[in-house]
């Protein structure tokens, strides 16, 4: 769906580059995490996928063409979910959903379905100018999905909303995964990566510093150990034991009977902890 080859691309009067050599591929239905901080090149490298940019360099195939090549028919098979939401205040959701379905040449989703997807159909004639920042975002995100897209690109797409409303944009996410679309999910909030994403990429500075499955990284860079809680006479106790040779550790075997036993975790690294060993940043 996206094939990536030496993409380089400087804004006019940049000391460097925003984003510099990137080589990636994603592969149809999967979803795709661009991890990074704030100014890692995560928004620049979206707006050259989504041919906002055309002046870049390097080779850039969406969909099976130079993206560069692309006309106005590119969105009748992408949807954008900007960081920011954009739309009209004094129109209400309904109508802003209806002027830009009247875009597409295409069939579209029903407007109230859609609504009540994102949980604003009771809310769909009221003008936006008097919605929360969540509802905007909400709103954004099934504008992103009107078309019924192949590719969905979207940035921060929980960004400023509150847990119900974030899981209930995930499960979004993920029913368009199951409905065959493709996702590039622009974020630096790990915790959301790691839950729906196929696979991940650290950008650092306009470059890509590692890609893989998070789960693959989770146990490439955690702990090879067991944590073991128990109470001990009203105290808790805290216990590690390695991985290799585990079920025939007479010690481990011996706290698990313990009649206080609270909790058993391997120490996987979190995400975000990766990140930061790998690339010596921290995100923003």
């Amino acid at each position: 769906m996206i094939e990536v080859n030496g993409l380089v691309f400087e804004y006019p009067g940049a000391k460097q580059p925003a984003v510099n050599d990137l080589e990636f591929s994603i592969e149809d239905g999967e979803i795709f995490g661009f991890l990074g901080p704030n100014g890692a090149g995560k928004s620049t490298t979206q707006k050259v996928l989504t041919g906002l940019l055309r002046d870049y360099g390097g080779k850039v195939r969406v969909l099976g063409r130079e993206v560069c090549d692309w006309g106005s028919d590119l969105y009748e098979q992408v949807g954008v979910g900007f960081e920011l939401p954009v739309h009209y205040g004094r129109l209400t959701a309904r109508e802003n959903l209806k002027f830009f379905a009247a875009l597409y040449q295409g069939e579209t989703e029903d407007l109230d379905h859609l609504l009540e997807q994102v949980d604003l159909l009771e809310h769909a004639d009221v003008r936006v100018d008097r919605f929360s920042k969540g509802m905007r975002v909400r709103l954004s995100f099934a504008r992103a999905i009107l078309c019924r897209p192949r590719l969905l690109f979207l940035d921060e797409p929980t960004t400023g909303l509150d847990p119900l409303s974030a899981r209930r944009i995930k499960d979004l996410i993920l029913e368009q995964r199951a409905r065959g679309a493709t996702i590039f999910l622009s974020t630096h909030d790990m915790a959301t990566a790691d839950e729906i994403c196929d696979r991940v990429a650290f950008l650092v500075d306009g470059r890509i510093a590692l890609i893989d499955a998070p789960r693959e990284l989770r146990v490439r860079y955690g702990e090879q150990r067991v944590r073991v809680e128990y109470r001990a006479d009203g105290t808790l106790e805290v216990r590690d034991f390695p991985l290799e040779g585990l079920t025939e550790n007479a010690d481990f075997l011996t706290a698990l009977r313990e009649p206080s036993l609270e909790t058993i975790h391997t120490q996987e690294s979190s995400l975000e902890g990766i990140f930061i060993r790998v690339t010596g940043r921290e995100l923003e």
